[in-house]
């Protein structure tokens, strides 16, 4: 079984980074896409970011330009940079796994699976 681990989260004040990491283990298929995914108070699951084994990435346009996802395949850990934080950032990360393609149409919350515990990030204003 699949199994995500999250980790990195913390408190921050606004224009500041953190690293959050996403531990995967139980993989058995080379073909698949790790989406990340932030849940403000009150508010639904959001894709943010995504990555793919083939390396292929894709960002909302929320964080285009201050987020970088990255993965270290021989730790089987994907990474999430989050630079420039603002307080609108604040919220649960959680990391999932989904069998679709890293494409805006397909960072959807419902297309993927086997979803961390999640770790929380706030940046304060």
């Amino acid at each position: 079984e699949v199994q995500l681990v999250e980790s990195g989260g913390g408190l921050v004040q606004a224009g500041g980074s953190l690293r959050l990491s996403c531990a995967a283990s139980g993989l058995t298929f080379d073909d698949y896409t790790i989406g990340w995914f932030h849940q403000a108070p009150g508010k639904d699951r959001e894709g943010v970011s995504c990555i793919s084994s083939f390396g292929t990435t894709y960002y909302a346009d929320s964080v285009k330009g201050r987020f970088t996802i990255s993965s270290d395949n021989a730790k089987n850990t994907v990474y999430l940079q989050m630079n420039s934080l603002k307080p609108g950032d604040t919220g649960v990360y959680r990391c999932a796994l989904g069998r679709w393609s890293c494409k805006s149409e397909y960072l959807k919350w419902p297309l993927y699976d086997n979803w961390g515990q999640g770790t929380q990030v706030t940046a304060s204003s």
